[in-house]
C-alpha cells in the first residue's frame, strides 16, 4: 500500500473532476455540495469518498482575537470552495518534516466521508493532530481509508500552536478570554466539536455519536477534553494514542505536557519580557504583545507551552481527576507504541549518537546518582544493540520508554478501567517504516517508534512514499477495523478480527498489534516494560 500526501490525492482528484463530462460530472457536482450552517460548500468526489476541505469552524483569530476564545465563523454566501485545505496555524519547521507556517488565519477543519449513501448515520470521529502543540496541521492526515473501510465521517482539525495556543500571561486573562489564558488551542478544538455537532449530519454523520480522537498532543488533547466539564456531551467516546492521560514527567528542555498555572504564567511573563513587552499595566502587555508580527512571536514559540492546569476550562490536573473518578464518563481506547522514545533521542535533534559515557551520564543527570545505580544494573549496556548501531542509543530509548510512558499507561488503563469501558492496545509492529519528512535515521533499531502508527490509519504526510508489506497492510486493515467499531459502538470487537477483551482494572494485559499469523494477541505491559520497578521508585 502506498501512502501519498493528502495534497497529492486532492490535486489528482482535482484534475480528474476537470476532466470529468456529462452524466458523470452532473453526480459528481451533487454529491460535492453540502449546506453547513455557515453556507454551501463545494467539494471533491473520488471513486469511493467524498472530501470537503479547508472549512472555517471559527474566526481567524488575529487583531484583537489574538489570544482571546473562538469566535463564530462569518456565515458567506454562494458555494464555497472545499477542494483545498486552510493555512496550518503558525508553526516554526518541525523535526518529522513538518512545514513553517505564519498564518494565524488557521482555524479550518476538513470532512471526508464515503461515497456511497448510508441508511443510518455514521459514527463521526474528530481527529486531533499531534505535534506537541508546536507543530502539525489536520491536512496532514489524509483520512479517505478510515472512512471508507471504516464506514465513518472523519474531521481533521486545525488548531493553535505554540505562543498563539498556549500563552498563559495575566494581562490576556478576562475580556475575549472566557476560560483564562493559555487554553486557546484546547478552545479550538472544543469550538470544533461544537462545529460538528451542529453539521455533522449535512455530511452523514451522527451528531449524537462522535469520537474525540487524537496522537501525541492530539492524545493529550483528547485527556484535556475528557477533564474538562465544558467538554461534556460533545463526544460520545474517546481515542487517545501515545499520551498517557497520567504521564507527568518529559526529559528535554522543553515539555509537551499539561503545566500548573503559576508555572505557566511565570513562563509567560518571562516570554512577554524577552518580547520587549516589560511589566505595565495589564492593558499595555496586552497591546504590546499584539503587536508583535508572527515571525516575532515564534522566535519565542519553542518552549513549555502546553496545556494550563487551572482555571474554568481544566480545573484540575488529569493524575488528580483521573484517580477522583472526575472525568466524562465515555468509553476510551488507549495505547502507546513499544519503542515510544526513540523518536525523542538526541540525533533527530541534531546531536551524534549518544556514547556509552553519554548514557551513564544521561541516566545520573535525570535519575541522580543513588537511583541511577539502580537504572543501570536494570538496563545494562550489554544487553543492547546489534553490530553497527548505537547500543547507548537503544539503552536509553529502552529506559525513557519504560519509565515515562508505558508506566503511567498501564495506571492511565487501571483508573479509567475502574470507571468506564476501556480498550488498551500496544502497537508492537518493530519493522514499521520510519518517517520520511527527515534525512536522519538514528543510529539504532527504530522499532515501533512514537508516531509509527499513524500510517496504518491515515495517508499521512509523515510517510509520504513509504510502502506497507502485505503483512504491514493486513495489520492496517484489522486496526481500521477496531478503531471505527469502536467508534460506532464502543467496542472494537466484530467478524474478522481477533478478540480484544476490555481491561480489567487490575490486570495489566492489552491488546499487542503487530503483523503476522500471531501478531495481535495480549500482552502484559507491566512486565514488559518492568512498571513494578519504576514505581518502586
Amino acid at each position: 500500500m502506498m501512502i501519498r500526501s493528502r495534497a497529492a490525492v486532492a490535486a489528482g482528484l482535482g484534475l480528474s473532476l476537470a476532466l470529468t463530462t456529462g452524466v458523470a460530472s452532473a453526480t459528481a457536482d451533487r454529491g460535492a455540495l453540502v449546506t453547513t450552517d455557515g453556507g454551501r460548500l463545494q467539494g471533491v468526489v473520488a471513486d469511493d469518498h467524498r472530501s470537503f476541505s479547508g472549512i472555517p469552524y471559527a474566526a481567524p483569530p488575529v487583531g484583537e482575537l489574538r489570544w482571546a476564545s473562538p469566535r463564530p465563523a462569518v456565515p458567506w454566501a454562494g458555494r464555497r470552495d472545499a477542494t483545498r485545505p486552510g493555512p496550518a496555524c503558525a508553526q516554526t519547521a518541525g523535526m518529522l518534516g513538518e512545514k513553517r507556517s505564519l498564518s494565524e488565519d488557521c482555524l479550518y477543519l476538513n470532512v471526508t466521508t464515503p461515497r456511497r449513501a448510508s441508511a443510518r448515520p455514521r459514527p463521526v470521529i474528530v481527529w486531533l493532530h499531534g505535534g506537541g502543540f508546536r507543530n502539525g496541521s489536520g491536512d496532514m492526515y489524509g483520512a479517505d481509508r478510515l472512512a471508507v473501510r471504516g464506514d465513518a465521517v472523519v474531521v481533521t482539525v486545525n488548531y493553535r500552536l505554540g505562543v498563539f495556543g498556549y500563552l498563559a500571561h495575566p494581562a490576556l486573562d478576562g475580556g475575549n478570554a472566557e476560560n483564562l489564558s493559555g487554553n486557546f488551542g484546547i478552545e479550538d478544538q472544543r469550538a470544533a466539536l461544537r462545529w460538528v455537532r451542529r453539521n455533522a449530519a449535512s455530511f452523514g454523520g451522527d451528531p449524537g455519536n462522535v469520537t474525540v480522537a487524537g496522537e501525541s498532543a492530539g492524545g493529550a488533547s483528547a485527556c484535556a477534553h475528557l477533564i474538562s466539564p465544558g467538554s461534556a456531551g460533545l463526544f460520545q467516546r474517546a481515542i487517545v494514542q501515545s499520551a498517557p492521560c497520567t504521564m507527568a514527567r518529559w526529559p528535554a528542555g522543553w515539555s509537551w505536557l499539561p503545566r500548573p498555572r503559576a508555572q505557566a504564567y511565570r513562563h509567560g511573563e518571562a516570554t512577554a519580557e524577552r518580547l520587549g513587552c516589560p511589566a505595565a499595566s495589564p492593558a499595555a502587555v496586552a497591546a504590546c504583545l499584539r503587536a508583535k508580527s508572527p515571525a516575532e512571536l515564534l522566535a519565542h514559540s519553542q518552549n513549555e507551552f502546553a496545556p494550563v492546569i487551572g482555571g474554568p476550562l481544566l480545573p484540575r490536573d488529569p493524575a488528580t481527576a483521573f484517580a477522583a473518578g472526575r472525568f466524562n464518563r465515555v468509553p476510551v481506547m488507549h495505547g502507546i507504541t513499544r519503542d515510544e522514545h526513540v523518536t525523542f533521542g538526541q540525533e533527530l535533534a541534531g546531536a551524534p549518537p549518544l556514547t556509552d559515557d553519554g548514557y551513564v551520564r544521561g541516566i545520573r543527570a535525570y535519575f541522580g546518582d543513588q537511583a541511577a545505580d539502580r537504572v543501570l544494573a536494570r538496563y545494562p549496556l550489554d544487553n543492547y544493540g546489534e553490530p553497527g548501531t548505537s547500543r547507548a542509543g537503544a539503552a536509553m530509548q529502552s529506559v525513557m520508554t519504560d519509565h515515562l510512558w508505558a508506566t503511567p499507561a498501564v495506571e492511565t488503563n487501571r483508573l479509567l478501567a475502574a470507571k468506564v469501558p476501556t480498550y488498551a492496545y500496544e502497537f508492537a509492529d518493530r519493522g514499521a517504516p520510519w518517517v520520511s519528512g527527515t534525512p536522519v535515521v538514528p543510529s539504532f533499531p527504530t522499532g515501533a517508534f512514537h508516531a509509527s502508527e499513524l500510517q496504518y490509519l491515515f495517508a499521512a504526510d509523515y510517510f509520504a512514499g513509504r510502502t506497507l508489506s502485505p503483512a504491514q497492510a493486513r495489520l492496517s486493515d484489522t486496526m481500521i477495523a477496531y478503531w471505527s467499531r469502536f467508534a460506532r459502538t464502543g467496542d472494537p470487537n466484530g467478524p474478522g478480527t481477533p478478540y480484544w477483551p476490555a481491561v480489567d482494572a487490575g490486570e495489566p494485559a492489552v491488546q499487542r498489534l503487530a503483523p503476522g499469523p500471531s501478531g495481535i494477541r495480549r500482552t502484559d505491559l507491566c512486565r514488559e516494560h518492568r512498571c513494578r520497578f519504576w514505581n518502586s521508585f
